[in-house]
């Protein structure tokens, strides 16, 4: 199993839980190597994370992409994140051509079943195999290309087929289109590869990228708001609320934050401790947003039509104000 991560210095001791927990939940495979796009991850922080691995006797490489915006080669935006998210964008050229077949984990992640099932998914014609998200934005598919009525995916878990991706040259399939936006979308890396890669994207079980706040939301609801997520069953939903295979701490309440309460927190905190970051204290300065993000989960729960009026109006604005930039 070839598994790739991304990610910067300050996001090193997330990666560092969630590859503990890859590593076991997964003792029964036989072979696990992971590939750690990296941009200018601390020495000390890259011999943090080889202790986890070597602790499991798996294979752990690093491969340095610190001139990403001298690959992209146009001028990106990409909000409140760091340019690091598009890293996943070049996996392509950065593994060997003897890798033909990789899931890619974002560092926020943290895995709570062995992924033996996810690997051998058939992906078909596909590109990629990845979780419907239908929560987005109208207005966000249409700004790439999407009807309201087609799925739009989540890229935190990706499983690719890597030998098809360069085959397709994908990666400068995804480039091409973002430079046609403008270089600045909402979702940036996520509204590429939906854009890009749209009729490519084959469904896979929301178990295996399950967002917390999902917890909150009925099937009735997702539907109703995404009707393609009927792709998904009803079982499937409630297997992944109460069974996730892998978690994603998406969204603001995420189990690093003072003061937050999220329901699948204590799996990240149980990993925490048994990695060279145990003892990290959590950040501060947001334990009243914790306390009303909280609060409108369960606003989610009896009454979801105001979390969608909330999320829209500050959502929208965001896009809004994109559009405005874009045309200048």
């Amino acid at each position: 199993m070839n598994v790739v991560y991304a990610s910067n210095d300050a996001y090193a001791r997330h990666l560092g839980v969630s590859m503990y927990s890859l590593f076991d939940r997964n003792q029964e495979v036989e072979e696990i190597e992971v590939w750690v796009l990296s941009m200018a991850i601390s020495e000390e922080n890259q011999a943090n994370l080889k202790k986890i691995a070597d602790q499991y006797r798996r294979r752990l490489n690093f491969v340095e992409l610190d001139d990403l915006r001298q690959k992209i080669g146009f001028e990106v935006e990409t909000g409140a994140y760091d340019i690091s998210i598009m890293l996943r964008l070049f996996v392509g050229e950065a593994l060997p051509e003897s890798v033909e077949r990789v899931l890619y984990l974002d560092c926020d992640t943290v895995v709570a079943q062995p992924l033996k099932h996810l690997w051998k998914t058939e992906l078909h014609e596909n590109v990629i195999g990845a979780v419907m998200e239908p929560t987005i934005y109208p207005e966000v598919k249409a700004s790439i290309g999407l009807d309201n009525d087609e799925p739009y995916f989540n890229s935190g878990v990706l499983l690719i087929n890597l030998k098809k991706w360069r085959e397709e040259g994908v990666q400068q399939r995804l480039l091409d289109f973002w430079k046609e936006k403008g270089g600045k979308l909402f979702a940036s890396d996520q509204d590429v590869i939906n854009g890009g890669l749209k009729g490519q994207i084959q469904v896979i079980s929301p178990r295996y990228n399950f967002f917390t706040n999902y917890r909150y939301f009925s099937y009735q609801t997702l539907v109703r708001h995404e009707p393609a997520y009927q792709a998904v069953k009803r079982e499937q939903l409630t297997t992944a609320k109460r069974h996730p295979a892998i978690i994603h701490y998406m969204g603001d309440e995420r189990p690093w934050i003072a003061g937050n309460r999220n329901h699948y927190r204590k799996a990240y905190e149980f990993y925490l401790e048994k990695t060279p970051w145990a003892g990290s204290p959590k950040e501060k300065g947001k334990e009243r947003y914790m306390l009303a993000y909280h609060l409108m989960d369960y606003v989610t729960a009896v009454c979801p039509a105001v979390r969608w009026a909330i999320s829209r109006q500050m959502g929208m604005k965001f896009v809004e104000n994109r559009k405005r930039e874009s045309e200048k």
